[in-house]
This record gives C-alpha cells, structure tokens and sequence, in this order.
C-alpha cells in the first residue's frame, strides 16, 4: 500500500523538482490532502451534523453556548489528526528513530497547538471580520500547514544524531 501511494504521489513531482525535494513534496502532497480532509469534514460537520446552529450546553468548565463553527472545528480536527498522523508515520517520515507513542504524542502536542491557534483566528475572522466560515477555515488550513511542516520535520518525526 505504502509503495503504491508514493508511486501516485512521485507520478506528479517531476514539474517541481526544480523548485523541492522528494521529500519535501511528498510531505506537501500527505499535508495537502490532510487539510482536504480537515476542510470536508469541517464542511459536513458544519453543514450537515451541525446545520449550522449553535449549541446550548450545561457543562462545568464549557461555555454555555457553544458555537456550530467552533464545534465543527473540534469535529475536523479528530478527522484530519487520525488521518494527518497515519499518513506522516508510515509514509513521509519514516526514517524517524523515536518510539511510535513519542512520535503520536508529539504529533498530538503540535494539532493541540494548532487548534488553539485555529480557534482563536477562526473566531477572529468569523465573529470579529464577519467572514464566512468554511473559506476562513480554509485559508487558516493553509497558514498553520506552513507551520506545522518545520514542527513535524525537526520535533515530531526527527531523526535522532548519534
């Protein structure tokens, strides 16, 4: 399965390998389609779980109201977290010598930042911009996989020097 995804995957690379590495590409295509499934699933959840309501809750430590953006927002993540990780520890950062539950648990450090990060600019553009929420979603999606790449590649996955 592996061999075959990066056939597909290395089918595309050679227009840019002027400009990336294999490896580096490889990387782009599994984060590219990580935010598809962040950005689809934020859309169903929002869209068609939510309905695009808001939720009255009596939860101690939550809010009482709890916004359907926000709430699709922890739905995406769960999606895109269990297929962003798959995707990264068995098929772009293989080589890495840290311990599987290491590697997850940093992973899952990295999407926990990333998801406060995600929150507060969602509400900022939502709430405080007006915008509409899947195209802010989307265009958060891009600006944290900017960032993630250099967390994943130099904390999450990297290769210990002996």
């Amino acid at each position: 399965m592996r061999k075959a995804l990066l056939r597909i995957i290395d089918f595309f690379y050679p227009p840019f390998s002027r400009w990336l590495s294999l490896h580096t590409f490889r990387y782009m295509a599994a984060g590219g389609s990580t935010a598809v499934c962040g950005i689809i699933s934020y859309y169903i959840a929002y869209n068609w779980i939510l309905h695009q309501e808001n939720f009255e809750v009596d939860f101690l430590f939550l809010p009482k109201l709890i916004t359907g953006h926000s709430l699709a927002l922890v739905i995406s993540t769960f999606a895109s977290f269990l297929w962003g990780f798959v995707l990264n520890k068995y098929l772009i950062f293989t080589k890495s010598t840290l311990k599987g539950r290491v590697q997850m648990f940093r992973y899952a450090a990295v999407m926990t930042v990333n998801l406060g990060l995600n929150f507060a600019m969602l509400k900022y553009m939502v709430e405080g911009l007006g915008f509409y929420p899947s195209v802010s979603q989307a265009f958060i999606t891009i600006v944290l996989s900017l960032c993630s790449y250099f967390l994943q590649k130099h904390f999450t996955f990297r290769i210990k020097k002996h």
